[in-house]
């Protein structure tokens, strides 16, 4: 708790914020404090009766741009500012810490991660085939396996082995379509769509993975997987620099237009003969040869699903019409790009794209701007190349990140900065809120090496009901989300 200085010292601050549901009365907007209250303190002030009034809203604040993470009296002598300063504080509702809730383990290293859960896309695609309470994660593998478990880290289903219709090498990617269907793709080049079923009473459930479909097209590992439930539509990208655009219906999808891609195209016929196909067969409704190095992820634009982005190791970020199949734009960064995710705005028509890079930092590009333009924000902490973003799903300014560092950072776009000289002198710089550990590493001596060696994050999600993320270590680890925004 906050007490007066010894001084009894005081300082003026004015209250703003952006937030409408929590606007201060005019008259209420500016006070006398003491000079050494702190977050804590400032926090209680504004939830108190004769201010908000509210169910104390646990709350930060933006001084210039950057959380006070001090004393009032500490932000001025850093700054070099007299006490008579009137100090202006934006009031903003807080990140509280995600705490780590569990780890399920597996027998190889954890490629992806996707959550089935009644506010999850997938459960709001499945509608009234979704059950309440019934959450499901999804985790694939570097054994070629897909894994479904319930939130006591029962595994409930397992993918079938590549000899039985599933898939004959590493999974990189795998997605919720809806709560009876999974698309998963990786090192085979073969995007496959599952049908997924269960039985059994609440307390044994059973699951089962049934290969449905199966897509051909690209020519080498596919290392990212997005998916739309609504439309049916699924995109891939590949270290082959193509992006796929594919739908999980039998019927609309074209024939594979390249035989040779198809299992035992390179065998005798004999094998053939043996070989019992249990899946349809189908090619892609697009296939866009666009990047000039490995492509390492394609998303959706959250609003309109006629467009779509990507990244690519060859530095670039495209828009793409998937209607024509066309490239509308590309943005030219410094770094080979690694990961990509759309966070929606409200007060914009396209996202804001978040892309992962190899130099270990987060750039932010606004797709509407010129190829010329430089990016908005770059976010700066990682330690280690990132591979893996996710929007948090309960508001638009934060993020998190996983990273071969072996960690999880999560980041506040409300707090920026200007870039120092060392980083350019450039444009804002945004630094994370928190760090999430690979709990697997606790009280382990971190080895001497590369960072993040024999712990790397390959997969991050972000649900209401947590933050998901599988990695190096060969765990899912769950580390609580909701709450995490302050209601």
């Amino acid at each position: 708790m906050d007490h007066p200085t010894e001084s009894g010292a005081q300082v003026r601050v004015t209250f703003t914020t952006q937030e409408e549901d929590i606007q201060l009365d005019e008259s209420k907007r500016q006070l006398l404090v003491p000079a050494d209250i702190r977050r804590y303190g400032l926090s209680r002030i504004l939830n108190s009766e004769s201010m908000l009034d509210t169910d104390s809203i646990p709350f930060d604040f933006l001084v210039n741009g950057s959380f006070l993470r001090g004393s009032l009296e500490e932000y001025l002598n850093a700054n070099g500012l007299s006490l008579e300063t009137n100090i202006t504080l934006q009031y903003v509702r807080s990140l509280i810490p995600p705490t780590y809730e569990a780890s399920f383990e597996h027998d190889d290293w954890v490629s992806a991660v996707d959550v089935l859960s009644a506010t999850s896309p997938a459960g709001r695609w499945s509608g009234d085939n979704f059950q309440r309470g019934q959450d499901r994660i999804l985790s694939a593998s570097y054994d070629g396996l897909l894994r479904i478990w319930d939130a006591s880290g029962n595994v409930i289903g397992t993918s079938p082995s590549g000899s039985h219709g599933g898939h004959t090498a590493s999974i990189k990617a795998a997605k919720f379509l809806s709560s009876t269907q999974i698309a998963s793709a990786g090192m085979d080049r073969t995007v496959r769509v599952w049908k997924y079923t269960e039985s059994g009473e609440s307390y044994e459930r059973r699951g089962e993975l049934k290969p449905t479909l199966e897509l051909y097209g690209h020519t080498s590992s596919i290392d990212s997987l997005e998916v739309d439930g609504a439309s049916k539509r699924i995109l891939t990208a590949s270290a082959d620099g193509s992006i796929g655009f594919w739908t999980t219906s039998k019927a609309s999808a074209p024939e594979v237009s390249d035989s040779s891609l198809l299992p035992g195209a390179h065998t005798s016929k004999r094998r053939k003969l043996t070989t019992s196909v249990t899946a349809a067969q189908r090619g892609p409704l697009a296939l866009m040869n666009i990047h000039n190095a490995p492509a390492t992820a394609a998303v959706f634009d959250p609003r309109d699903r006629t467009v779509a982005y990507s990244v690519s190791q060859d530095h670039t970020v495209k828009t793409i019409d998937l209607t024509t199949s066309s490239v509308v734009s590309t943005f030219t960064t410094s770094h080979a790009l690694l990961s990509l995710a759309a966070l929606p705005r409200s007060s914009a028509s396209a996202p804001l794209l978040a892309c992962g890079t190899s130099a270990r930092h987060i750039t932010l590009v606004d797709p509407r701007t010129s190829t010329a333009a430089t990016s908005v924000m770059t976010l700066r902490g990682h330690a280690n190349k990132v591979v893996s973003l996710a929007a948090n799903p309960e508001n638009e300014y934060s993020l998190v990140s996983g990273s071969h560092d072996g960690t999880c950072r999560i980041w506040d776009l409300r707090s920026v900065r200007p870039a120092t000289k060392d980083e350019g002198g450039m444009g804002s710089v945004s630094e994370p809120v928190y760090v999430i550990e690979r709990e697997s590493q606790q009280g382990k001596k971190k080895k001497s090496g590369v960072t993040g060696d024999g712990c790397k994050v390959f997969s991050v999600v972000w649900d209401q009901l947590g933050i998901f993320s599988g990695g190096e270590d060969k765990k899912v680890q769950i580390n609580k989300g909701r709450g995490v925004n302050a209601e």
